[in-house]
């Protein structure tokens, strides 16, 4: 009898470890520095634009006291219009570097934000959306707080940074409209899909650790449950041949939410890349859109 508790014990323990390092595995990926993320960025496209801006660094606090930190990129020419771009999982703030010159040239000012758990904010986990929107949110409400002059503010995020703008919608922030780029609709599925030579039952016991660990339950990460009911503008956009992010999930919450709404596929675009393969198609969509719902 005590062999068999002593055997129950040591496969509840076993069980308990091999659930907490799934979580970890997938909440806790390899981030880039700074250095490491602005050298990516200047090897794929000109980022001299950049540079020669006047940009100030500050610091908010997100959800619950959590520090994020914040680069402000002021247009050249005097503006009243904002922008805030999210990054995607594992980059940092100049992983949007590729999307801003877009909303530059387009009359904006740019805020650009490190994610909590990236670039050099104090490491922690992912949650994908649900604590990065409240960040979010609080960086949204910072802003006009720090910029009095705000007429109209718009996020842009690129796959994580898509779906924290989108859940962001969860908490009515004062914002005019999102450009998503290559967002999920709920995390279960893309780990299903990206996973196909792993046994589907990995990814439902990863899906308890994330429950135990983090109180992270797959239904919690569903970016997609934002948008039922929202009036917001959207435009989604997305690579035809993503294998990571499939693009029925643009498609998906594309039926889904309510207000104006657009959507555009790129034939070339693998994951995040659709910008680098169609650089001006990409930004004629983003101005065709604004164009049509009063921004600009």
């Amino acid at each position: 009898m005590l062999i068999i508790s002593i055997i129950v014990v040591a496969a509840f323990i076993l069980l308990f470890l091999i659930l907490n390092t799934m979580a970890a595995i997938v909440t806790k990926g390899n981030r880039k520095t700074l250095e490491e993320g602005y050298e990516r960025q200047k090897s794929r496209y000109d980022t001299t634009y950049y540079d020669v801006l006047e940009k100030t660094d500050y610091v908010i606090k997100g959800y619950m006291g959590y520090k994020i930190h914040v680069q402000f990129v002021k247009n050249s020419e005097p503006t009243d219009k904002y922008m805030i771009l999210t990054h995607g999982y594992t980059d940092n703030r100049f992983g949007t570097l590729k999307y801003a010159w877009i909303y530059l040239e387009l009359g904006f000012n740019c805020i650009i934000y490190d994610l909590r758990g990236h670039g050099l904010n104090r490491r922690t986990h992912t949650t994908y959306g649900v604590r990065e929107s409240l960040d979010l949110c609080n960086l949204i409400k910072d802003a006009y707080e720090r910029y009095p002059d705000i007429r109209v503010l718009g996020l842009h995020g690129e796959s994580l940074g898509a779906a924290t703008s989108l859940t962001s919608l969860k908490h009515d922030p004062k914002i005019d409209f999102i450009v998503e780029d290559c967002g999920f609709s709920n995390i279960e599925a893309v780990f299903r899909e990206a996973s196909s030579k792993i046994p589907q039952f990995i990814i439902t016991l990863t899906g308890l650790g994330l429950a135990l660990r983090y109180r992270l339950p797959y239904f919690r990460m569903r970016p997609i449950d934002a948008l039922r009911g929202n009036k917001k503008p959207i435009l989604f956009m997305h690579g035809q041949v993503d294998t990571l992010i499939r693009p029925h999930h643009a498609e998906e919450m594309f039926a889904v939410t309510e207000g104006p709404k657009d959507i555009h596929f790129f034939p070339e675009g693998t994951h995040a890349h659709s910008v680098l393969t169609a650089r001006e198609e990409y930004k004629e969509y983003v101005r065709k859109f604004l164009t049509e719902i009063g921004i600009i």
